[in-house]
């Protein structure tokens, strides 16, 4: 299944502009606008968190899979809701507070909230979505409603 195909003009003028103007110079925020909408998972924009993590996001015959990850926290750590068909992952990985700051020679590891969220396409199945936490990872199930499946139709001589 080819998905995200209504856009394919946009995408097609994008890989143009990208192709005369690989370093981004001419870029304007109309163009920026059409980016996002060559994917039906387009990810919605919270520049106010400090860091986010990794999605995967890909799907099969029967459902769309997310899997982000999300090492060092627990399941309590993280929220995920649906609301108006978007799915949005929210948590916090708070910094230990068993060693002081002092001692430390050096922070890499990000720290603070952060916000993912993803419009979800039409024939997702929210009632339902299932969500498991398991070694850092937050995999969310989203099952296609029936008519969205794809089917066999049987084609008979007569």
């Amino acid at each position: 299944m080819n998905t995200g195909t209504a856009m394919a003009p946009t995408k097609a003028l994008n890989a143009l502009q990208r192709r005369w103007d690989p370093l981004g110079f001419f870029e304007t925020p109309f163009n920026r606008f059409f980016e996002g909408l060559n994917s039906p998972f387009a990810e919605e924009a919270f520049p106010l968190t400090k860091w986010a993590p990794a999605c995967d996001i890909y799907e099969t015959e029967k459902e769309v899979v997310v899997k982000a990850e999300l090492p060092g926290l627990k399941k309590e750590d993280v929220n995920v809701s649906i609301e108006n068909n978007l799915l949005t992952i929210y948590g916090e990985r708070k910094f230990e507070e068993e060693t002081k700051k002092d001692n430390y020679h050096r922070v890499e590891r990000i720290y603070g909230e952060f916000m993912r969220s993803f419009t979800l396409p039409m024939f997702v199945d929210i009632g339902k979505i299932g969500a498991e936490f398991k070694d850092g990872i937050l995999m969310l199930t989203l099952p296609k409603r029936e008519e969205a499946k794809p089917k066999q139709i049987e084609v008979k001589i007569k």
